[in-house]
Order: C-alpha cells, then structure tokens, then sequence
C-alpha cells in the first residue's frame, strides 16, 4: 500500500505595501485603548478625589495619626500586668464561659432572626414574581415592603425594638428578622423569575390552581437556592447579631460594648477572638451542610 505524501501548508506573507493598511489600523485600535484607559484611570482619580473632598476625608490626619492604630493594637495584646496576653491565657480569658454563654445568646439571635425572615421572604418571594402575579400593584406593594426592611440598616430596627421592648434577645431577634425578610425577598424572587415555566404550565393543564403550581411546578426547582441563601444569611446574622449588641439587643455585644467603654483592653481583643473563633466554625460548618443540603435536594 502506497502511503500519501503529508500535505503541507503553506502561509502565504502579503506585501509590505498590502500590510500596511492592516497594521495602521491596528495601530490606532491600540492607541485609542489605550487613550481609553487612561482617559477612564484619569476620571475615576477624580471621582475619588472628589468623593474624599465631600465627605470631608483629611489625608493629613490620617497619615498623621496612623500611629494611634497600631498603638492601639498593641494594648489589645498586654495585660494589666504589663505581660503579653499569650504569657498568662488563664488571666486573658479569665471570663470564658460568661462569655460563651453570651456567644450561645448571639447565635440563638441570629437563628431566630434567620429562620423567621427566611419564612416571611418564602411566602413574599412568589408575589413578587412577574412570571407567577399578573397584578402589578400586588407586586409593586410587596416589593416596596421588601425594599423598606432590607434599605432601614438592622441596628436601625435594634434601636426602634430596643425602644419598644427593652433591653434584651427579643429586639435583636426581630430586627434581625424583618431585615433578613428585605434581603432573602430579594434574591429568592430573583431565582423564582429565573425558573423553566413548563412544570407550572404542566401543572396548569390539568387544572391545579395558582398554590398547587406554586407547589409543585416553582418550589421544587427553587429549593436548592433557597436553602443556599438561607445558610448564607445565617453567617451574615452571626455578626450581625454581634453588633447589633452594641445598642442593647441581647447577645455578646453588650459585653462587646462594655469592654470597650471602660478601656479593658486585654477583655476586648479576648471576646474579639472569640467571635473571630466562632464566625470562621459557623462558616465551615455552613459550608458543609450547604453542600449537603443542595446534594440531596439536587438528587430527588
């Protein structure tokens, strides 16, 4: 068997004079990016400047003081005794369980707060939906609700509950939980206006009702992404939970607060860790049930 030749390819190179319009016009792409970009870099040093002017950002004091930041820190880190906070831990946390009980306390906020916004963003997300509600008004109306929770910042609400029902647990719980209605209503409607609409017509066609396609065709597929978000938000809480404190609204922030007011340097950078110590294992143990939770839910 005769065995055929490789082809070979050959490029042809134009002329100089046939290029030379090609690179020309190359050349001017090129430079007139690269007179975007820098016409963009140019604005953009103004915006900022300009920013920094109107919200009255004074450089001078910042380079000036910078020294009181780090100054700070390190107190954070000596003892009353004048040693490192590392060489005597018994005396650093000396108030560990008092404050793991008030830890307990924030998470319990968050919890709360998490799961009542997350039920009241359920039942709010599908009226949202343009592609569930034909009634412009119903939507309009449940969505500036949603806006108003989620644009009024949660220590806002701390104060109003705080002010309404003392001190305590219950104000961080709600505020938690009618800024957590505003934030997961937002994005749970987005993922509802992005769902297959077969499934509801399918439902439709054989004559379910509005619930029963919000039933059966929405909430299967959107489940996933629900849950995902829900989690997410519970990280969001757990520090929330803990600033929302600072106004007396239960948890370890009123402690926070304290520490802070009386200049007890070695309790601040204790409780600061400890939040630091239970954020990062709440985010890991979300992490995991998130994927779990979204497995299983993907697999039916």
């Amino acid at each position: 068997m005769c065995q055929s030749a490789p082809m070979s390819r050959l490029i042809t190179i134009p002329p100089d004079a046939q290029l030379a319009p090609s690179l020309s016009a190359y050349a001017s792409a090129q430079s007139a990016k690269r007179q975007q970009f820098a016409l963009a870099t140019v604005l953009l040093a103004i915006a900022i400047l300009t920013a920094g002017y109107g919200a009255e950002v004074n450089l001078a004091t910042f380079f000036g003081k910078i020294g009181n930041f780090t100054s700070y820190f390190d107190r954070l880190l000596r003892l009353d005794s004048g040693l490192r906070v590392w060489q005597d831990p018994a005396e650093w946390f000396w108030g560990l369980y008092r404050w793991l009980r008030l830890l307990g306390e924030t998470i319990l906020i968050a919890y709360i707060g998490t799961t009542t916004g997350a039920l009241l963003a359920f039942g709010a997300c599908f009226l949202t939906s343009r592609n569930l509600v034909r009634s412009s008004l119903l939507r309009m109306t449940v969505r500036r609700m949603l806006e108003f929770c989620r644009t009024v910042p949660d220590i806002v609400f701390a104060l109003i509950f705080v002010a309404s029902f003392g001190l305590g647990a219950l104000p961080g719980a709600l505020a938690l939980a009618v800024h957590t209605t505003g934030a997961l209503g937002k994005l749970f409607s987005e993922v509802v206006e992005n769902i297959d609409m077969k499934p509801v017509s399918g439902v439709a066609a054989t004559g379910g009702g509005w619930l029963a396609q919000v039933r059966f065709g929405v909430v299967p597929q959107v489940m996933a992404n629900f849950a995902s978000y829900t989690l997410l938000r519970f990280e969001i809480n757990v520090r929330a939970a803990a600033v929302i404190g600072f106004v007396g609204a239960g948890g370890i922030g009123q402690e926070f607060k304290r520490v802070i007011g009386f200049n007890i340097y070695e309790e601040v950078s204790a409780i600061a860790i400890l939040i630091l110590i239970i954020v990062m294992l709440i985010d890991l143990a979300s992490e995991r049930i998130r994927a779990r939770v979204i497995g299983n839910l993907m697999a039916r």
